[in-house]
C-alpha cells in the first residue's frame, strides 16, 4: 500500500490501524526553531476524540499524544517531527462474526479485491481512527501559521446541516460553535438535531451532515497555478476525509442558478483599499487566493456501520446478510469538524511555505 502521505513541502505521513497497538505521524519539512506547545496539540486533538456526547461513538479513547522527535528543549530541529496515540479501548471481538462478510458502504471489499490480506477489524487502515494524526499534523502546521503569517489565520468551521435539518447562514453564531455537542453555530436548531440523532441511533441507522469552513486574513497569493491550485489541494485534502462525497466553494452548484453578470465578483477601489461586492467564488481566484474570506463546505455521508440488517456478499461471493454491532458514529460529519480544520492548516501552511521557502 503506497501513498500513505500527504503534501508538498510539508508532509505528513500516518501510519496504524484502528484497532492495532498505536497509530501515528511523521511531519517532514518542519521549520527548525518553531516553539512548540503540546498541550495546544492536545486542545485540538481533544476537539476530535470520540466518547464525549450520545451523539457520536460510545468507544473511549483519551487519545493523549506524545512527540518521539523532532523537538528540542521545547522548539522544533528542522528533522521529522513524529507522533504517537496508544490505541486503549479496541473491541476487536465486535468485528469475529462479520469477518468474512463486506459490510456495505465501507471499503471492506474493495480493500479484500485489492489486497487480500487487509485488517477487517474496525476497518483496519480505512477507519477514521486514521484521522486523529491528521489533527495533530494539522495543529503543529497551525503552531507554523501563527508564527509566518500577520494578522493571524483564523479558521471557523461548524455543521450547518443533519440529515434534513439545516440552519442559515444569518443564525452563524462563531461563539457558539464549541459550546454544543454538534458544532452548531445555531442554538435554534439543537433541540431538532438532538431529536433526528437519536431517532435514527434507536431505530438501527445514522445520518449525514454538511459542514461549512471559513478562513479569515489568509493573503493574497496562496496557490500554485496550474495543478496546485489552493482549492484543487483543499479539495484533495478534504475528499481524503472518510465518509467526505463532495466539496463546494463559494456559491459552489448554486452558481448555476446565477448569469454571467451576476456570478461574478465585482470590484472597486477607494483610496487604493480593494472592495468585493460579493464572495460567490469563496475567495479563490485562478486558483490562487483573492484576500476575500475562502468558504467551503464538504458532505460527510451518514454512517455505514448500523445495526439494521443489510443485504451483501461474503468473501466466497455467497448472498448473506449482516448486521454490524459495535460502537458507531451515529452522525459521523460531527466529529469531522476538527478533521477538516486540521487538513484545511496544513494546506495553508504547505503552500505558504512553498511561496515563501527562501525564508526558511
Amino acid at each position: 500500500m503506497s501513498h500513505n502521505s500527504f503534501g508538498n513541502l510539508l508532509k505528513f505521513t500516518t501510519w496504524g490501524e484502528s484497532h492495532g497497538e498505536a497509530i501515528g505521524c511523521v511531519v517532514d519539512g518542519f521549520p527548525a526553531n518553531i516553539p512548540i506547545d503540546l498541550k495546544f496539540i492536545q486542545s485540538r486533538l481533544d476537539l476530535r476524540k470520540p466518547g464525549q456526547s450520545k451523539f457520536t461513538t460510545q468507544r473511549q479513547e483519551k487519545d493523549m499524544v506524545k512527540i518521539l522527535s523532532g523537538v528540542f528543549n521545547g522548539k522544533s530541529t528542522g528533522s521529522p517531527i513524529s507522533f504517537i496515540i496508544y490505541n486503549s479501548d479496541q473491541r476487536s471481538k465486535d468485528y469475529t462474526n462479520i469477518k468474512n462478510k463486506f459490510r456495505p458502504g465501507h471499503a471492506d471489499f474493495t480493500y479484500y479485491m485489492k489486497y487480500k490480506n487487509y485488517d477487517y477489524r474496525g476497518g483496519g487502515r480505512s477507519s477514521a481512527r486514521e484521522t486523529a494524526m491528521r489533527v495533530a499534523a494539522g495543529a503543529l502546521s497551525e503552531i507554523l501559521l501563527n508564527k509566518i503569517v500577520k494578522p493571524k489565520i483564523k479558521i471557523s468551521s461548524a455543521v450547518i446541516q443533519i440529515g434534513e435539518n439545516k440552519i442559515t447562514n444569518n443564525k452563524w453564531n462563531e461563539n457558539f460553535i464549541l459550546k454544543n455537542p454538534f458544532f452548531s453555530p445555531n442554538k435554534s436548531i439543537i433541540e431538532t438535531w438532538e431529536k433526528s440523532i437519536l431517532y435514527h441511533r434507536k431505530k438501527g441507522s445514522s445520518l449525514g451532515a454538511i459542514i461549512e469552513v471559513r478562513v479569515k486574513n489568509c493573503p493574497v497569493g496562496v496557490g500554485e497555478p496550474i495543478y496546485q491550485k489552493l482549492d484543487s489541494e483543499l479539495s484533495k485534502a478534504i475528499m481524503s476525509i472518510n465518509a467526505v462525497k463532495g466539496i463546494e466553494f463559494g456559491s459552489g452548484f448554486n452558481l448555476v442558478e446565477l448569469d454571467g453578470t451576476n456570478a461574478s465578483d465585482q470590484m472597486s477601489s477607494k483610496d487604493k483599499k480593494i472592495s468585493f461586492h460579493s464572495n460567490h467564488a469563496g475567495g479563490i481566484l485562478g486558483g490562487i487566493s483573492s484576500g476575500q474570506d475562502i468558504v467551503f463546505r464538504y458532505i460527510v455521508k451518514p454512517t455505514s456501520s448500523v445495526l439494521s440488517e443489510k443485504n451483501t456478499i461474503s468473501k466466497d461471493l455467497k448472498n448473506t446478510k449482516i448486521r454490524t454491532v459495535g460502537r458507531h458514529d451515529p452522525c459521523v460529519g460531527i466529529r469531522a469538524v476538527p478533521v477538516g480544520i486540521a487538513m484545511t492548516n496544513f494546506v495553508l501552511a504547505d503552500l505558504i511555505l512553498m511561496c515563501h521557502s527562501k525564508l526558511f
